[in-house]
């Protein structure tokens, strides 16, 4: 399985952490699929590269107010689309 497929399904399972209300164990996980997504984003366009700022720095948010659903969706929506758009 290469980086990108890893990375997506990390955050697939991440948001469902989220969402059976494990918020730690999820938190734990959530910081290694942040690392990785970063150093594939870090190989792509800048469009690319600023799309992942904007979404991480909303992602951040719904961490800092404790809205673990929004951050689900963020997870496995948004970051998956974005990390989908990093060429393999």
């Amino acid at each position: 399985m290469n980086a990108r497929l890893k990375c997506i399904n990390g955050c697939r399972q991440c948001a469902g952490l989220f969402r059976l209300g494990r918020d730690v164990e999820a938190a734990l996980t959530m910081v290694d699929v942040f690392d990785e997504a970063q150093t594939l984003v870090l190989s792509a366009s800048q469009d690319v590269q600023q799309a992942w700022t904007c979404v991480l720095t909303k992602m951040l948010a719904c961490q800092e107010r404790q809205d673990w659903l929004g951050l689900a969706d963020f997870l496995e929506y948004e970051l998956v689309e974005l990390l989908e758009s990093v060429p393999a």
